[in-house]
């Protein structure tokens, strides 16, 4: 990506962000479909085929990390938007909460498209509340230049002998960080269970300990921050990685993606309907939409994330067929959905992910 659409997209979210407040306050328009979800996660041809076919308008307010959609649901964002593009272990507890409607499965003509293997899923059983928008994995990229041959395994982070000089990254996210940390540890990265996880947060603080630990940061600002040669290792997703590289081949000729062998996420972003959204009929019509077979190819070819849509597959970018975008059949071995917490193992978790970042 170049510095310009680095600008040019940091400018837009801001924008957004802006317009968002601005659109909590405005009076709703029956003609215009509200969408929440993650910055540079949607094609604008997308959007202005779809406008153009209904004679609608679409406003895209976008959020960084999913505590922060959840929350802004719950302030009231549930009354505002008509679709929100969750992660798959956050469906769960927007059920339980009462901030999402189930669908009315009889105006999605083009359910049939969607994949086996994410028909039915255990977040939600027969697809009741959502639909699959994309899906990848969260994996490493590391300077090959700076850490040399390395193993493909979470060490690169873990293990101070691989790298006791150059700047690594951690994610920002409980889960994903203590899951990997499971990993390393010999348990699975679902790992659940309070000793696991105690285990697990121990293992992070001492990694937080060395002295070339550079911060807990996300994906995408990983990402740049490798290209810059601020870190020399981090947690980042697959799609971005894929997208990057295409986009700066040569800042990124040296920078590798790896699936850990001991396990890693499988992740899933859904999309459905908050329970007071305004426009459910324009959010089904939406959400068909996108599950046409081509709609969806274009979706990805955009993105650079894998379709759960089995009937786009025709249509996908030759880049979109094979690793990172879509992961091996050895790799999809290695891939474990994170589970999905509520109640006081939510808490705990919380808690002891607030410990962690504030010592």
């Amino acid at each position: 990506m170049t510095s310009f659409k680095k600008a040019l997209g940091l400018a837009v979210v801001g924008l957004s962000l802006l317009a968002g407040a601005a659109g909590a306050q405005a009076e709703d328009k029956a003609d215009t479909l509200y969408l929440f979800s993650w910055s540079q996660y949607m094609d604008p041809a997308l959007i202005k085929a779809f406008e153009k076919r209904y004679d609608v308008e679409v406003v895209q307010n976008y959020y960084e990390s999913m505590p922060k959609m959840f929350a802004k649901l719950q302030a009231g964002g549930a009354r505002q938007y008509d679709v929100i593009v969750p992660s798959n272990y956050y469906v769960p507890r927007l059920i339980e909460t009462g901030l999402i409607q189930a669908l009315d499965q009889s105006k999605l003509t083009h359910l049939d498209n969607i994949a086996k293997r994410f028909q039915d899923p255990a977040y939600d059983r027969n697809n009741r509340y959502t639909v699959p928008y994309q899906w990848g994995d969260t994996g490493i990229a590391y300077n090959a230049d700076k850490l040399g041959e390395v193993p493909e395994s979470w060490a690169i982070l873990f293990d101070p002998k691989l790298n006791s000089k150059y700047p690594f990254a951690l994610a920002t996210d409980a889960q994903v960080t203590l899951g990997a940390a499971c990993a390393w540890l010999g348990k699975p990265y679902d790992c659940t269970g309070r000793d696991a996880w105690k285990a697990a947060a121990r293992e992070v603080l001492a990694t937080k300990a060395r002295d070339n630990f550079a911060a807990f940061d996300d994906g995408t600002p990983v990402l740049r921050q490798l290209a810059r040669g601020n870190v020399a290792a981090g947690m980042t997703f697959n799609g971005d990685f894929a997208y990057y590289k295409s986009e700066n081949p040569e800042a990124f000729k040296n920078i590798k993606f790896v699936v850990p062998k001991e396990g890693t996420e499988l992740w899933v972003d859904v999309m459905a309907v908050p329970k007071r959204a305004p426009h459910p009929d324009l959010a089904h019509k939406f959400i068909d939409f996108l599950l046409e077979a081509k709609n969806g190819a274009q979706l990805s070819n955009h993105t650079f994330y894998a379709s759960p849509n089995a009937a786009a597959r025709p249509y996908l970018d030759a880049l979109l067929t094979r690793p990172p975008a879509q992961p091996s059949s050895e790799q999809m071995k290695r891939l474990h959905y994170i589970p999905s917490l509520s109640g006081n193992d939510l808490q705990f978790v919380q808690q002891l992910w607030t410990e962690v970042q504030s010592r």
